[in-house]
């Protein structure tokens, strides 16, 4: 098959595009930086000799928009809105301008559309979808409105011959450099890897290898359409998903860190607190009703897995007993 990313260059992307690649797949990534031999250079936002490459592809699935990995200053929130709207409005202008558009056209989207929450948890018929609570800061509300603009932007285009998938991802661990788990785990290795804030916000996330086989079965799957879940079944309270990451490592203990020193450990990353204290209670519903089984469905497992290539790719040796997350951690993450 031909697939083309826009916006592949990223962390998620990144992963994909080797995986698909490994698999056979003739993959384009459209990027602002063509560097590769089968990038091609887009902006994002107007059609241009780019949209040759949907036009007469198999697959597209646009990832474009600005990193999450920033300060939420009004103005990066602008950005995030815009980044996100312009380039999934031009994609979709590009598969309804083509002779022979794709047959299935996946959308990047995410699981903080769902409402911060710890009394259930959120799939796609039942969940909250989130903007109204009250008790969190005002701007948690952007983000969601950023991902329902998202969305609704893709429901919109008229593509009649391109059916759509919007994937509301959770976080993506891979043990690539700069993704959200090389961060995670810096802190663990750093003896920061305790509960923040108390703790009982969950933590929603998805195995690199299960979140391309989820892709896989959405492509093949001609019966799904709309909103799907790419999550793991299994969220954890984040203080319970940092010890099993503590454990996998072989660390015994992670400081705790109140709110007040999260938003400074966040500072000092150039990131935002909302991605350490939201509780993304997020579970796949879709997925499952439609027959898809996870390799690795529980943190414990998929820690392990993700630490055992961290260290091959840093040159180091597991330590002895390191395989195995540590045990006893109950069910009931984030």
């Amino acid at each position: 098959m031909k697939i083309v990313l826009p916006g592949g260059t990223g962390q998620v992307g990144t992963v994909l595009n080797r995986a698909l690649s490994a698999a056979g797949h003739e993959v384009v990534v459209l990027t602002r930086r063509p560097e590769r031999p089968r990038d091609v250079g887009w902006d994002g936002a107007t059609l241009g000799p780019w949209a040759e490459e949907i036009d007469g592809s198999d697959v597209v699935v646009n990832l474009a928009g600005r990193s999450v990995s920033c300060r939420y200053t009004p103005e990066n929130l602008r950005a995030m809105m815009d980044s996100r709207v312009t380039s999934t409005r031009v994609v979709g202008e590009a598969i309804a301008a083509a002779r022979r558009p794709p047959r299935v056209w996946l959308q990047m989207s995410t699981a903080t559309v769902y409402a911060h929450r710890f009394d259930a948890a959120n799939d796609e018929a039942t969940g909250v979808v989130g903007g109204s609570e009250s008790g969190v800061p005002d701007y948690w509300a952007y983000s969601v409105e950023i991902a329902r603009n998202w969305e609704r932007t893709q429901a919109e285009a008229r593509t009649p011959a391109t059916r759509k998938v919007a994937l509301r991802a959770a976080m993506v661990m891979s043990p690539d450099r700069g993704g959200v788990f090389d961060m995670l785990l810096r802190l663990a290795r750093l003896g920061l890897g305790g509960p923040v804030a108390g703790g009982a916000q969950y933590v929603s996330w998805i195995h690199d290898e299960d979140f391309v086989r989820a892709v896989e079965f959405l492509i093949a799957r001609e019966d799904v359409e709309g909103p799907v879940n790419l999550a793991a079944p299994g969220p954890l309270p984040q203080r319970a998903f940092m010890r099993v990451l503590r454990a996998a490592w072989g660390v015994p203990v992670g400081l705790p860190a109140t709110r007040w020193m999260a938003e400074l450990g966040a500072f000092a990353l150039r990131s935002d607190t909302e991605l350490l204290l939201k509780s993304r209670r997020v579970v796949p519903g879709r997925l499952r009703e439609a027959g898809f089984a996870f390799t690795r469905p529980g943190w414990e497992e998929a820690a392990a897995d993700l630490v055992s290539r961290a260290r091959a790719a840093r040159g180091g040796k597991p330590r002895a007993g390191a395989g195995r997350a540590g045990g006893g951690v109950a069910p009931g993450r984030s």
